[in-house]
């Protein structure tokens, strides 16, 4: 089976611009476009989006909700401290939602040779939550996703990994509840949004569905790599995802002007083919990347590139934590014992 990712990317999603001095530039996706063009013509398959329709939305969004950002089509807005609209934003949320359904579409088409996507989709979307616009993000993406895989796609089990620097709050959120949909977390705390703490499980039939793996600042790429090994993997080996997505941001990154993680481009290759690894053990290979954050443009176009590469052809490395990362673990197998086994 060929191993050419599918790369989604819309340049109408650049027209979404919050404003000068914004993190969330235009420019992230300038730079962006400007690697995929200087890649192999062999290595990838290149895909525009499709905007998301209602019914797509309302399975994570309230109609109200909905509604108020329809409202300002062709209109500036400011939806929250961070998050701004300029006219053209409204088109460009509606494309970013769409774009992971385009994706499983294509990824779960009987007549498709490939079984890997990144959707470079722009604005984000981990933070927004059911009924508000958060953290740069208008519409959740990943969550959009994720919903219409299990309603739609008839999905029983749909694994999210979420490396963004920031815990992913409207995702955790939109499936707290639910345990079709596993959401794991690897974040900085004390951080911005300030959720995503240990004992944040999931609620009713969804508890033990939400893992939050929060690390204080710092932490490297030996740390991230031991969380997956120690946590995610043998949780996935009991879950067993028939699609693995991953909200791909890159600010935990030590260029970041953001967030004060110290991570390399080695570092997220390595969590990427680890979530691919995933996937081909338990999704027939299924895995799609949503772009999430990352604001140092040369490292988001590095970083990107190598997520690329990656998902053409894997590699893995080894992982030993620090000191003060492996007290996380145990906590979270002591936690979590009663639900999912982990290796002694």
């Amino acid at each position: 089976m060929s191993q050419k990712p599918l790369i989604f990317f819309d340049a109408r999603m650049i027209d979404h611009n919050p404003g000068e001095l914004h993190p969330e530039s235009p420019e992230r996706l300038k730079a962006i476009s400007h690697m995929l063009d200087q890649l192999p013509a062999d290595l990838i398959e290149r895909r525009t989006a499709l905007p998301a329709n209602r019914a797509d939305l309302e399975r994570i969004h309230s109609p109200e909700y909905i509604d108020s950002i329809d409202a300002l089509c062709n209109k500036t807005a400011q939806l929250d401290p961070d998050t701004r609209l300029s006219p053209d934003s409204v088109q460009a949320a509606y494309l970013a939602a769409g774009t992971g359904i385009q994706a499983l579409d294509a990824l779960f088409d009987p007549s498709t040779t490939t079984r890997r996507a990144f959707c470079f989709t722009r604005p984000p979307g981990h933070h927004a939550e059911h009924s508000h616009a958060m953290g740069f993000c208008v519409f959740n993406n990943i969550a959009v996703a994720a919903a219409y895989a299990t309603e739609h796609l008839g999905l029983e089990r749909v694994l999210i990994i979420d490396w963004d620097v920031h815990h992913g709050n409207g995702t955790q959120h939109s499936f707290k509840s639910r345990a079709d949909v596993l959401v794991f977390n690897i974040h900085q705390s004390p951080f911005f949004p300030e959720s995503g703490r240990i004992h944040e499980l999931g609620s009713g039939h969804g508890t033990g569905f939400t893992i939050n793996v929060p690390l204080p600042p710092g932490q490297t790429d030996d740390d991230y790599r031991a969380a997956f090994e120690q946590v995610l993997i043998p949780i996935a080996e009991k879950y067993a995802p028939q699609l693995v997505l991953v909200s791909a941001g890159f600010d935990a990154h030590h260029d970041d002007p953001i967030g004060d993680m110290n991570l390399t481009t080695q570092g997220f290759t390595d969590l990427c083919n680890i979530a691919i690894d995933i996937a081909e053990r338990h999704a027939n290979g299924r895995i799609a990347l949503f772009l999430e954050g990352g604001y140092h443009i040369p490292t988001l176009t590095e970083c990107t590139r190598a997520c690329i590469f990656a998902l053409a052809n894997q590699q893995q490395t080894a992982p030993t934590p620090s000191k003060t990362t492996q007290p996380v673990f145990d906590h979270l197998h002591r936690l979590l014992a009663p639900l999912w086994s982990f290796p002694q």
